[in-house]
């Protein structure tokens, strides 16, 4: 039994930088844990950790395992942090805040523009809720097939060309699949930014339609950094200076390339 144990849960994990960025914000050991859904729900009820971060597809999962979930949390209906403290399992989203960083540290406005969000899985829930409490003046959850509160990308294209601001939180582009993009943007002529959360690969190619369209182009790799130094903060109680963010940041951009 290791009561120690830090790591991230989720189903396909070897797209991920999360060991890399944990071990740089703290002084422990990080692990990747891939669970298909028998060992996730074994996982959870061994507790046999002391806190993880959680990924695609348990994010909403996990909360039947929760004995307290904090109110932005509940209020998004997912959780990627779970601290276990004396056997009580407290859960966070710091998906959310991490998101609102990436917003402001890349001057993304978003109060009173159009905004399309692409994808209504786990991370969607918090970053819609991110992009709502900055009042945009429109936003749409996009979606490849029809769901109550949701367009369609057909929908989209034919009456939402005009949209400002549009934030893929699909994996569609996300490696090996690289070449692949949830969107085309070529109806899209008012855009502003493209925020798409893959971080791998570091330029999506929707990113790349962005920036050929002269939009801002912003990926994942500083809301993942964010989240992570946020969780970290429910993981041993300390709370960082902001500069750590953008320190960890700019480290791990520069080993990628």
């Amino acid at each position: 039994m290791d009561k120690k144990r830090y790591g991230l849960i989720g189903f396909k994990l070897g797209h991920s930088y999360s060991k890399i960025i944990h071990e740089k914000i703290a002084d422990y050991s990080y692990d990747l844990i891939p669970l298909d859904e028998d060992g996730f729900h074994k996982f959870m009820e061994e507790k046999d950790f002391a806190a993880i971060n959680v990924t695609i597809p348990y994010k909403k999962a996990v909360i039947p395992y929760l004995d307290e979930i904090d109110n932005a949390a509940e209020k998004i209906g997912a959780v990627n942090t779970i601290v276990n403290r004396n056997g009580r399992l407290y859960g966070y989203n710091t998906d959310y805040s991490g998101f609102l960083y990436t917003l402001q540290k890349n001057n993304i406005e978003i109060t009173g523009k159009k905004v399309l969000m692409l994808g209504n899985g786990g991370a969607a829930m918090a970053v819609g809720a991110a992009l709502n409490s900055l009042s945009p003046a429109e936003f749409y959850t996009v979606k490849y097939k029809v769901e109550p509160g949701t367009i369609t990308y057909a929908e989209a294209a034919e009456k939402h060309s005009d949209a400002d601001v549009i934030v893929n939180t699909s994996p569609v582009g996300m490696f090996p699949n690289a070449d692949a993009s949830p969107i085309d943007l070529a109806p899209y002529k008012k855009l502003d930014a493209v925020v798409d959360i893959i971080y791998n690969p570091e330029t999506t190619k929707l990113l790349a339609d962005a920036s050929q369209k002269g939009a801002k182009a912003v990926n994942g790799l500083e809301m993942l950094v964010a989240q992570a130094v946020y969780a970290c903060e429910h993981f041993i109680g300390t709370k960082f200076d902001e500069d750590i963010i953008n320190k960890v940041y700019m480290e791990i951009k520069k080993e990628l390339n």
